[in-house]
């Protein structure tokens, strides 16, 4: 930060004397420039304290000078006496009070390199000085990291440093980690941004954004191969370079973190996958065993105990939010993610799912029987929409014994006619409807929001299409088992053997 006006002509040595502009006497001064041009603008870049004898200065030409350095924007104009001018003149006084621009008188015996000179030493001082700060800001960042309170720790320090918020963002653009005032409302704004970056070619660049009451920053963590991760800053102020240094300092702690995380996360699957493994296979007591040599396996151990379980079968796509919502054991089988959770979390659990995705929960099952919810899981799944229970597969009647595979083929070749069909009406919709209400006209008509002639046009429409006469039972029962099929181009879970090494127990957990 540059030293202001006022601390310059403050300077006792210097016997600097303010003849205008008092109440602008807190700009920065960034520089001190000698100039006895008439028109020294080209050469100044703005924040410069402008030097001069007036040698070439007209007093009648005062006002357009002042008026060029006014929008240059310029510190200050310090005007030497005793040379050309024995005192300043009133016409440049009264130009500057008029124009709010700090006008200094330097007396004969106060070189002008002298006060370039203190400038200079101020400019230094300041610079070291945050520096200073910049380095006692790394370091109490780097003991919050080291302290046991992780990234939560990182972040909460870093609001802190900066006088605004800081929040932690996965690869996902899910908020890990929020601190300082605003915050909840600063991550909902990145998030937007966050998709915007993830969807450029290459690696994500930062991103800078900025308000009339706020100035927000994004980083991207990791490298050009893989991002691990976002962070955001704001505050209400444009971030000063000691701001920066502290802000770069907490990204490169927070994606060292966030990569620690990542091969601890994989690491837990894989053992979890071997957990489950040997659950499916009766192993129940090597299975505790695994668990007791991890350092958080407590939890899961106390999950297998004697109470009822649900399985939870969803995914990989879809299995974000419940990994992260789940206080029990989850980990990958196959094609699935699956998770156990005691029966009375099991509510709340799809609810969470749902919001994440596509999930198949079983009937509460004895831990000693894990085959038998897997099962059940995998079938809930094929009907999920998003979440689907076991039990509630009664409400399917036929549908739930039937393969998931076979009934979707089956249900796309029959209904394709009508999929296909290149008119504005949803045929499928309108027979869907139709069979609903039993071929009752009116009631399929209101609940269509059309006329039942338009419907009974539909419904000739459909027949033509198919091929079929719709007030056959059979025909009508056909369609009614094809329309509650999943939708064509679902994908489904598929069942795959899982060997259990031990004789007389079930080795396709997905049959049943």
């Amino acid at each position: 930060m540059a030293p202001s006006l006022r601390r310059v002509a403050a300077l006792a040595p210097l016997r600097l004397r303010v003849r205008a502009g008092q109440d602008a006497l807190e700009r920065p001064v960034r520089w001190v420039a000698v100039s006895e041009l008439e028109d020294p603008t080209p050469f100044l870049e703005g924040d410069e304290l402008v030097l001069t004898t007036g040698m070439r200065l007209r007093p009648a030409g005062a006002p357009a000078y002042v008026a060029r350095l006014v929008r240059r924007g310029v510190a200050g104009l310090g005007f030497g006496v005793g040379l050309g001018h024995e005192e300043v003149p009133a016409e440049l006084v009264e130009a500057a009070a008029r124009a709010g621009l700090p006008l200094v008188e330097v007396p004969r015996g106060t070189p002008f390199i002298a006060i370039g000179k203190a400038v200079s030493e101020m400019i230094a001082a300041e610079r070291y000085e945050e520096l200073g700060d910049a380095f006692a800001a790394q370091g109490r960042l780097t003991r919050a990291a080291l302290g046991g309170g992780g990234m939560a720790a990182v972040v909460r320090r870093l609001a802190t440093e900066i006088h605004g918020w800081a929040a932690l963002f996965d690869e996902t653009g899910a908020v890990l980690h929020t601190a300082g005032a605003g915050a909840d409302d600063g991550a909902e704004q990145v998030r937007d941004e966050l998709g915007r970056l993830r969807g450029t070619d290459g690696a994500p660049a930062s991103l800078a954004l900025s308000g009339p009451h706020e100035h927000v920053i994004v980083l991207p963590l990791g490298d050009q191969r893989r991002i691990s991760g976002f962070f955001a800053v704001g505050g209400p102020r444009p971030f000063s370079p000691v701001g920066h240094t502290v802000v770069n300092t907490a990204g490169s702690l927070l994606a060292l973190s966030l990569e620690q995380r990542r091969g601890r996360l994989a690491a837990e699957r894989r053992v979890n996958a071997a957990v489950l493994r040997l659950l499916l296979a009766g192993e129940r007591d090597s299975a505790t065993d695994v668990l007791a040599a991890l350092p958080a396996g407590q939890e899961a151990r106390d999950l297998l105990g004697d109470g009822p379980l649900v399985v939870v079968a969803c995914l990989p796509d879809d299995a974000e939010e419940l990994q992260d919502a789940l206080p029990g054991f989850t980990a990958p089988l196959d094609d699935l993610v699956v998770a156990l959770a005691p029966a009375d979390r099991a509510a709340p659990l799809a609810e969470i799912a749902a919001r994440g995705g596509r999930a198949g929960l079983s009937a509460p099952v004895d831990p000693s029987d894990l085959v038998t919810g897997l099962s059940q899981a995998r079938r809930a799944l094929a009907f999920a929409d998003p979440v689907m229970r076991f039990p509630d597969l009664a409400g399917q009647r036929l549908l739930a014994l039937v393969d998931p595979g076979l009934l979707s083929g089956f249900a796309a070749a029959l209904l394709a006619p009508l999929r296909e069909y290149g008119s504005r009406a949803d045929l499928a919709d309108s027979l869907r409807v139709y069979l609903e209400c039993n071929g009752h006209w009116d009631a399929a008509a209101q609940r269509l929001g059309v006329h039942r002639h338009t419907l009974r046009y539909r419904m000739r429409r459909v027949s033509e299409l198919l091929g079929r006469d719709l007030d056959d039972p059979g025909v009508r029962a056909e369609l009614w088992v094809a329309l509650a099929a999943p939708e064509p181009g679902r994908r489904e879970p598929v069942a795959r053997e899982v060997s259990t090494g031990r004789a007389g127990r079930p080795s396709a957990p997905g049959s049943g």
